[in-house]
């Protein structure tokens, strides 16, 4: 009798720390699920060509499935006042810009075009990310019949036209600028044929509203505003169209900044650049 009360109490125990052991390690992977799903939350400043928009507030809206934790707050804009606002102190953790001059000045890796001696960007984490093309587009029915880039310097000459561009401090006006250097036309000459735009959104509404014959602006605008082109300009007529992207050395959270650079160049990202006409490049 002793010695089965003995087993029973043996049994009773060793089920008692069984329990207990299988609570612990509940417990326990309980503590890590709750660590893994409680990601600290981080504010991330992207600085954007305003020609992104309608793509990037895409991948933003993808990313969230990527990293919940990470809310990407973007500012678009001309890359040239983007440039000037980080000068200034403006938060931003990453760059993309519509050229690589605006890139380059923030750059003390930048080369010639590094003129201030400013040291914003982290070199190592620079890449070309995408290419664009500059292209003549037209409002709906396309009014004053314009056909071709060749046709539209004629036309500057003689100043029988109105043609929307972008200021000379934003990459698609210094796009704008190689072209009529390659058609030999002074700028100030044909004052009396030309709008302007802080960017090329705002060169791209003139179009769409009719306010102009026709608009120089990127292939991808025209597609995002519904536009027709009617020709498209050649790397010989302006360069190629590349757009840099790199984080900045100010950012307060630089390892998250760098996982959102790099799914940028992930085959989702570029679905979404290829669908409104970029060429990605990263």
């Amino acid at each position: 009798m002793k010695k089965a009360l003995s087993l029973l109490l043996a049994l009773t125990m060793a089920l008692a720390l069984t329990a207990c052991g299988g609570t612990e390690t509940a417990d326990t992977q309980e503590a890590g699920t709750e660590t893994e799903d409680t990601a600290e939350a981080v504010e991330l400043y992207v600085f954007a060509a305003a020609s992104l928009t309608e793509s990037l507030d895409q991948i933003i809206e993808q990313y969230k499935e990527v990293a919940p934790n990470v809310t990407i707050v973007p500012t678009y804009d001309s890359s040239g006042t983007l440039k000037t606002q980080i000068q200034e102190g403006a938060d931003c953790d990453v760059f993309l810009s519509a050229a690589p001059k605006q890139m380059n000045q923030l750059d003390a890796e930048g080369g010639e075009e590094n003129t201030e001696g400013l040291d914003f960007v982290d070199s190592a984490t620079r890449l070309d990310l995408l290419e664009n093309k500059v292209a003549l587009a037209v409002p709906e029915g396309n009014p004053a019949g314009i056909e071709t880039f060749d046709q539209l310097a004629e036309l500057l000459k003689s100043g029988g036209v109105a043609l929307a561009i972008g200021n000379s401090d934003v990459p698609v006006g210094q796009y704008t600028q190689k072209i009529f250097s390659y058609y030999g036309l002074d700028e100030a000459a044909i004052a009396d044929c030309l709008t302007y735009g802080s960017n090329v959104k705002e060169v791209t509404t003139q179009v769409s509203e009719g306010a102009v014959d026709c608009g120089i602006i990127y292939a991808t605008d025209a597609f995002s505003a519904g536009l027709d082109t009617v020709d498209g300009a050649t790397a010989e007529m302006c360069g190629q169209v590349i757009y840099p992207a790199a984080v900045l050395k100010t950012s307060q959270h630089p390892d998250e900044a760098k996982a959102f650079l790099d799914y940028l160049s992930t085959a989702d990202a570029s679905a979404v650049f290829e669908s409104v006409g970029f060429t990605p490049l990263g």
